[in-house]
């Protein structure tokens, strides 16, 4: 079974990586959403797989760092790309959020996003 939960930024940033001229290379902004996933099974005697309260306090210190920031001033995001945001919250919350699953990032203006599913390395790792 899995459930989520979600929460909205607003903030800024701008690609180091983009060619000179090109818009991501200026600071612009964007309204992200992002989606925290858990896998689990009910727990028999509350019947939650993860308390959603105690998932919003895991959430909020996230929020915090993200929300009407310039991303590329966060610690770990100096190239604030989608899929480096995933992998930011990742690593946020894995420790804070047994069952972890996914973490969704998305720009709903743009209709992209990013699914992480954790790191490929620790995966082959595992399963070898």
């Amino acid at each position: 079974m899995r459930i989520y939960k979600e929460f909205l930024f607003e903030a800024a940033h701008f690609l180091p990586s983009a060619p000179p001229g090109h818009p991501n290379s200026r600071i612009h902004g964007h309204s992200f959403r992002a989606r925290i996933v858990i896998d689990g099974e009910p727990n028999p005697d509350t019947g939650l797989v993860f308390h959603f309260d105690d998932l919003a306090k895991a959430i909020s210190e996230a929020h915090d760092a993200l929300d009407h920031r310039l991303l590329n001033e966060v610690e770990g995001l100096a190239l604030p790309t989608l899929e480096r945001i995933s992998m930011w919250l990742w690593n946020r919350l894995q420790n804070r959020v047994p069952g972890l699953a996914e973490i969704h990032v998305t720009r709903d203006s743009c209709h992209e996003g990013c699914i992480y599913t954790g790191s490929l390395h620790g995966k082959r790792q595992a399963a070898e």
